[in-house]
């Protein structure tokens, strides 16, 4: 088998939800000495890419989108090592700080959203559920993160969301981040009026916007 063989059966594998495929065939590249930085980007990447088009367009669903991104991360993982060996890191886009505000414990979207950000080249620090206002900003700031993405799943709670950004313009450092919120009472009026950067739709959607974020950013 060839590279390209190798790389459309991954694509294939990801598109599938394969996990065991993919860690086979990440294994598989190991074995036959590739670059494991183009193993991920030739590979792995385009199959996510594809997973979020159809998503998109209505062929893939939320399990189809857990598979996939799981998938994907799996397969990094086995690379990992190969890529310390050579002293290189996964592609990183950007380090995104992740979490439900304090008050809320549901997590199922936000850790969807962090599985997707990972497997599309993120550095994603997930903070879990019921996050304190102050957790959201000493993270940020200790791991230098580009983004700031808050989930609120009850209308009770999704004030936070508005409380950690009130509370970053009182530091004078709301500028050093840009803000993503999300979860099932959140819309784009909510974002706006709270002052986040976006308010993302769907998990995909979320992928897609911390891109567009971090090309702002530049």
């Amino acid at each position: 088998m060839d590279k390209n063989e190798l790389y459309q059966k991954m694509y294939d594998a990801v598109l599938a939800g394969d996990k065991e495929k993919s860690v086979e065939l990440a294994k598989e590249s190991i074995k036959m000495g590739l670059d494991p930085r183009q193993t991920i980007e030739n590979g792995y990447t385009p199959g996510i890419d594809k997973v979020g088009d159809l998503w998109e367009e209505g062929e893939y669903f939320l399990p189809e989108l857990v598979m996939a991104a799981e998938s994907t991360k799996a397969a990094i993982e086995v690379l990992k090592p190969e890529l310390a060996r050579k002293k290189e890191t996964t592609p990183n886009i950007g380090t995104v700080i992740m979490g439900t505000v304090e008050g809320d414990i549901h997590d199922i979207g936000k850790t969807l959203v962090s599985s997707l950000l990972s497997a599309a080249g993120f550095k994603v620090i997930d903070l879990g559920a019921d996050v304190p206002t102050d957790k959201f900003i000493e993270e940020a700031k200790k791991h230098k993160a580009d983004i700031i993405g808050m989930s609120a799943l009850l209308t009770t709670t999704m004030v936070n969301q508005k409380k950690v950004i009130e509370k970053l313009k009182e530091e004078g450092i709301r500028d050093r981040f840009r803000i993503m919120v999300g979860g099932a009472p959140v819309s784009r009026k909510w974002g706006n009026d709270i002052g986040a950067d976006d308010a993302p739709m769907s998990a995909m959607e979320a992928v897609k916007s911390a891109k567009g974020l971090m090309k702002e950013k530049v």
